[in-house]
């Protein structure tokens, strides 16, 4: 049987942060079939240098429900 959305969602919170980033870039590229080759390199290092920032301490990450919360209220949900 197949897994659920939520099976894979809870499989991906215990992969370390570099395979998750690495999922959802696939999972983008998947949607979107071609991307400049330059943009995805330029997003490879924003995405490493921002998890790098977050890993030194130097950037505080923001809970998901957090951020939910702030775009729940900024679309009007």
């Amino acid at each position: 049987m197949p897994m659920t959305l939520d099976q894979i969602i809870e499989e991906a919170h215990r992969l370390p942060r570099e395979q998750v980033a690495e999922l959802v870039d696939r999972l983008t590229l998947e949607l979107h079939q071609t991307i400049d080759p330059s943009l995805e390199d330029a997003w490879k290092q924003e995405t490493r240098r921002r998890l790098s920032e977050i890993e030194s301490g130097s950037v505080k990450g923001v809970p998901g429900e957090e951020v939910s919360a702030r775009v729940g209220k900024i679309v009007g949900r």
